[in-house]
């Protein structure tokens, strides 16, 4: 048809497997980088497929710098391509912390900070030791303490014990005792024998007395 409007929209197909046939999207608006640190530190062209750009970022130029100063580019980009790039990030940082060691100490570099920090800790492993001893020292002097005290305790109760009174005893344990008491039997000897006595003395008396009453 001659008279047909353009802008008629697309219709789908009345099935419902197919699908609508949409316009692609638009492709997104390209970002314009900065060169990478290390191409700007050097003033050259920094390439799409540059090696320092992923480790030297354009935010950090002291890091190039002074990776830089001490390997060069040229050595620095000639280690990476040598790596793997799953090992290039820690061969970066390793550089840049051997380079600002060198920096900071030229004769012995990082040797000399890992000597120092050697040193920190066997002082301070000597430190944990000696605290360690006096913490067992002290350990010890409580338990003998604690020790001394229950020694103490027990000797103040077997003192307080052999003080007290006896209990009295029982009843039936002082008729046992005077029974069985050996004083007793004496005195009841010696009553029978002054009893014998007082009866020998009325035979006597009675005989004497006998023939007046005859």
């Amino acid at each position: 048809m001659e008279g047909s409007d353009t802008n008629t929209p697309i219709s789908c197909s009345q099935s419902p497997t197919s699908s609508c046939s949409l316009p692609p999207p638009p492709p997104p608006p390209q970002v314009v980088m900065s060169p990478c640190a290390a191409c700007k530190i050097l003033r050259r062209r920094c390439a799409e497929k540059c090696v320092l750009a992923p480790y030297f970022p354009p935010t950090e130029p002291a890091k190039f710098t002074t990776a830089h100063r001490v390997f060069g580019a040229s050595n620095i980009i000639k280690f990476l391509q040598e790596l793997p790039e799953t090992q290039r990030a820690d061969a970066v940082t390793s550089m840049v912390y051997e380079a600002g060691a060198r920096i900071r100490d030229p004769v012995y570099g990082c040797a000399g900070a890992i000597c120092q920090l050697q040193t920190q800790v066997n002082e301070l492993q000597a430190q944990l030791a000696k605290a360690q001893a006096e913490l067992v020292n002290m350990q010890l002097q409580q338990a003998n303490m604690v020790a001394l005290l229950y020694m103490q305790m027990a000797e103040t109760k077997t003192t307080t014990t052999t003080q007290q009174p006896s209990p009295p005893p029982s009843p039936q344990q002082s008729v046992d005792n005077f029974i069985a008491s050996p004083p007793h039997t004496t005195s009841y000897h010696m009553n029978y024998n002054n009893l014998n006595f007082f009866d020998d003395n009325n035979t006597s008396l009675n005989s004497i007395w006998e023939p007046l009453w005859t």
